[in-house]
């Protein structure tokens, strides 16, 4: 049976909408959207909208896009005119552009995060897309991860018996990229509290420090966020410690490492850990995985694997984290001094 299709318009035509594909092998797995909704075969994209006349009309030619625009002012408002809405635009004008999406009635929104620059956007989006009827699906790529979906079931299973304590790394602002690694959290240890939070590092822009923190689960458990400086190299990496070994997942998740806690064959009653199983998957399916998720909820109603709402919760988080963190400033103190 074939797919049923579904229209699509894409805001913003840079990296994220399809410029990491271009010097990909065709058939490689997609990192932008423009690529994923294509080789899904369940999606058109029909047009796009980018104030760049340079980028946009080679979007438009490499993708093979029929129409284009500067802005939403340019679009012919047709209310129905696509049933998904991708926004891969910057940051600071995604609160704008959902609150134009939502003028032409998409069944759905695929936005990039965060979904706005400020908590409060954020909660009036996702308010404003529920008053509507319109899906909001949240780019948190792990959400779409097999690897994050297996351990997360292992988990809730006890297959790893109890968590002891978590430690994860990241870079490059608490918002960019520390809220990918909030969700991955959230999703895989439920809600979480606040305990100890440490200074601003501007290691990426002057709106969006990098924080470490302390935070715990329900349950107790321990949570440390550490930094590393996004002007040495990329970083965001986890490790799980728990009753029956240790997990780590590295490179953003392009690596992981199962270790089991045996018995010492040379001293009688103590467990250590054997050197473990290394998984490293080829190529990341999480856009590919993405897209099916929103062809599956658009078709008979599937849920979304990471909504508005899952995104809110991560955003929250940050922004609380960084708002005690600049509190904490001394008053005189330059911010580009902690670069």
């Amino acid at each position: 049976m074939d797919k049923k299709s579904f229209k699509v318009l894409i805001v913003g035509c840079g990296n994220m909408a399809g410029g990491y594909d271009l010097h990909q092998p065709y058939d490689a797995l997609p990192l932008g959207h423009a690529k994923a909704f294509s080789q899904h075969g369940g999606f058109e994209v029909t047009t796009c909208i980018d104030p760049n006349n340079g980028q946009r009309q080679a979007f438009q030619n490499h993708w093979q896009i029929p129409q284009g625009f500067a802005s939403w002012c340019d679009l012919p408002h047709e209310v129905g005119a696509f049933d998904v809405i991708s926004i891969c635009s910057p940051t600071g004008v995604h609160a704008g552009d959902i609150q134009a999406a939502l003028k032409l009635k998409p069944r759905l929104i695929f936005c990039e995060k965060p979904v706005t620059a400020h908590v409060a956007q954020t909660q009036q989006a996702v308010k404003h897309c529920a008053d509507n009827q319109t899906l909001l699906a949240v780019n948190h790529s792990r959400r779409w991860s097999p690897q994050v979906l297996q351990l997360k079931q292992q988990l809730e299973a006890g297959h790893w018996g109890a968590v002891r304590s978590v430690s994860a790394v990241y870079n490059k602002g608490m918002l960019n990229n520390g809220s990918h690694m909030f969700d991955l959290l959230l999703n895989l240890f439920g809600t979480l509290q606040i305990t100890h939070v440490g200074q601003a590092v501007f290691d990426h822009s002057e709106a969006d420090p990098s924080v470490d923190a302390c935070l715990k689960t329900v349950d107790g458990v321990p949570i440390q966020l550490n930094l590393a400086h996004a002007q040495d190299y990329a970083l965001f990496e986890m490790q799980i410690v728990t009753e029956k070994g240790v997990i780590v997942m590295e490179d953003g998740g392009a690596r992981w490492r199962f270790r089991t806690a045996v018995a010492s064959a040379q001293l009688p009653g103590y467990n250590f850990l054997n050197h473990g199983e290394w998984l490293v998957p080829d190529g990341s399916p999480m856009l590919r995985n993405a897209v099916a998720n929103l062809h599956d909820a658009l078709s008979y109603g599937a849920t979304l694997a990471c909504t508005g709402v899952h995104a809110l919760q991560a955003q929250t988080l940050c922004e609380q984290i960084q708002q005690r963190a600049l509190a904490q400033m001394p008053q005189t103190q330059d911010i580009r001094e902690a670069a």
